[in-house]
């Protein structure tokens, strides 16, 4: 004979439920976490999305600039010598001085105040476009320029001769605190739209003039650019670029200014037209 205490328990059909549920609750919840480790694992192969993908903000279409500030140096070419505001040194004072027009048409250099130092500031129309999937390109109808801003793998310099446009390096910045290198000047815009702005940061270039009248940069300098895009209540839409050159040659610290363009509907009024000096 059993005695009590030999006699095993049994439990009840309710006992066995209750674990038949729980186990089933953690199968369930570990299948969960499987699955959505697998979901994370496979887009975590997935490639980066391409900069046109990954643009915040767009700057396609074509673009007029407004000139409210600087008139006599962005519609017109100033005096000779005529270098106020620009934190120029001595050299560049000099180069500005001994500056003869003739002579940059007859040296094949009637592009320098078209290059890439001073090219937003030059009155008139650009058209954006994507030239591919990772190069934004910029084309101005002022002295015919053509400007390639290189994203990612496609960032990495050429060999080769400089050009007025320098070789560019884009990025993508999203929304945050402003992080200008100094106050600009101009129209007073409204804030950037929600999503983010364009940094761009160019080397390489040919030597060039800051402005028509023979305000010298060097190949040495580099040039910032942050582009902004805004949109006004009565739905005119802007984008605003803040240029920074710093050139150790010519300036004695970095050159801030702010230039404006406003979006048009299409490109009736695009008139490609050449270079002049002076």
């Amino acid at each position: 004979m059993r005695s009590a205490t030999d006699k095993q328990p049994r439990s009840s059909p309710r006992s066995r439920r209750t674990n038949f549920s729980a186990s089933s609750a953690f199968s369930a919840v570990a299948f969960s976490a499987i699955s959505a480790f697998s979901a994370f694992s496979a887009a975590s192969a997935q490639p980066p999305p391409g900069a046109r993908a990954a643009a915040p903000i767009d700057l396609t279409g074509y673009w007029v600039s407004v000139v409210t500030e600087d008139w006599r140096y962005r519609m017109a070419t100033p005096r000779k010598g005529d270098y106020a505001s620009v934190p120029l040194n001595a050299a560049a004072r000099r180069a500005a001085d001994a500056w003869d027009p003739a002579k940059d048409t007859a040296d094949g250099n009637a592009c320098r105040s078209y290059g890439v130092g001073n090219i937003m500031r030059v009155a008139g129309r650009v058209h954006i476009t994507w030239q591919d999937e990772e190069t934004l390109k910029i084309d101005s109808d002022a002295g015919t320029q053509t400007r390639l801003l290189h994203f990612g793998d496609a960032a990495q310099a050429p060999a080769g001769d400089r050009g007025w446009q320098g070789h560019s390096i884009a990025r993508w910045q999203p929304a945050g605190p402003q992080r200008r290198g100094g106050p600009g000047r101009g129209r007073a815009g409204a804030p950037p739209m929600r999503g983010g702005s364009l940094k761009v940061v160019t080397t390489r270039m040919k030597a060039g003039y800051l402005r028509k009248n023979g305000v010298p940069y060097s190949e040495n300098a580099s040039v910032t650019e942050f582009f902004d895009r805004h949109s006004e209540p009565n739905g005119d839409q802007w984008f605003t670029v803040t240029t920074i050159v710093e050139d150790p040659t010519y300036l004695d610290e970095p050159f801030v200014t702010s230039s404006h363009f406003k979006k048009e509907p299409d490109g009736a009024k695009w008139r490609p037209t050449a270079c002049s000096a002076g």
